[in-house]
């Protein structure tokens, strides 16, 4: 086949929820460039399924020997830099007569920051944003320019836009959490916050996000705390991923690496300047026997080193 496909790489969850979200979603990409003859798959690197073993395999049997691949993730934190590409590249060494091309993460990106103020808006409910702070919640990373991207879609989130302010936090593994930003918010004066967690699907980090400011909302009556959806599956979203496909078989994709920890000598991260990429242990992969969870073996792999190296 001349046209290569679709492949959506996602992480994976526990959440049932979170898994009908991302198929769906596939399902909407699917129908969006039917049109063009274009083919589309998903699956995760590891905790649920559809795996991304299944779906590689399910596209080369319908005939497809090279995927375009787009990591269905909003940073660029290990799973982008490591996770994935190690997966993808299993697969090419189980199938040598197929290869593939990467695309970047989703953000940042003006969508994004479009889809965040919809939610927020959403959550205001006819209140206006005037008055109000934002608090965006990411996921939260051991790589610091991960998380500073995501302290940048705050600060995009405030620009233009009527918000008293906006600021970053981390549901997990980086500071602030949750509690601390919504506490920051009401030392800075805000009366009414609208927590906007920035997560694509539903999943137990987003739900804890939820539970942790209705709390925080309850032990403190003196602020209006509203949670904002999650950003879901929309068209929007769908368009973005095209484009992001469009790039990787088109366009220039070389991602910004002023601020890597893996390239470039940050404090406090030293030990990862020039370190091999060395993803963990993903149970669900077949070369890794059968099995749940989420181990954290470091298997040698000195070809992903290499295909990995190209995109940190």
């Amino acid at each position: 086949m001349n046209v290569p496909p679709v492949l959506l790489v996602g992480h994976g969850t526990v959440d049932a929820t979170g898994v009908a979200e991302f198929v769906a979603f596939t399902d909407r990409v699917r129908r969006l460039l039917a049109g063009e003859g274009i083919d589309v798959d998903g699956g995760f690197i590891e905790l649920s399924q559809p795996t991304v073993h299944e779906a590689w395999t399910a596209l080369a049997g319908r005939g497809h020997t090279a995927m375009a691949a787009v990591p269905m993730v909003l940073v660029s934190a290990g799973h982008a830099k490591g996770d994935i590409p190690a997966a993808l590249q299993r697969e090419v060494v189980r199938d040598p007569g197929t290869g593939y091309v990467f695309g970047r993460p989703l953000g940042p990106h003006p969508v994004l920051q479009d889809l965040l103020d919809q939610r927020v808006t959403a959550a205001l409910a006819g209140d206006p944003a005037a008055g109000a702070a934002v608090l965006l919640v990411g996921r939260g990373s051991t790589d610091p320019d991960a998380n500073a991207e995501v302290c940048k879609v705050a600060r995009l989130l405030q620009e233009g836009r009527p918000y008293d302010f906006v600021e970053p936090s981390f549901v997990s593994l980086a500071r602030p959490d949750v509690i601390t930003g919504l506490a920051r918010c009401r030392a800075l004066g805000a009366r009414r916050v609208v927590v906007a967690p920035y997560f694509l699907f539903d999943g137990v980090l987003p739900r804890r996000v939820v539970e942790q400011a209705v709390a925080f909302g309850a032990e403190h009556p003196d602020v209006d705390v509203r949670v904002a959806d999650h950003l879901g599956d929309c068209d929007e979203l769908a368009e973005l991923v095209v484009e992001r496909y469009r790039e990787a078989l088109h366009g220039d994709i070389r991602m910004n690496c002023d601020t890597c920890a893996y390239r470039v000598l940050l404090p406090g991260f030293e030990d990862k300047l020039g370190a091999a990429q060395t993803p963990h242990h993903h149970p669900d992969d077949p070369a890794h026997g059968h099995g749940h969870g989420h181990g954290h073996g470091h298997p040698a792999a000195a070809t992903v080193d290499a295909v990995v190296g190209e995109w940190s």
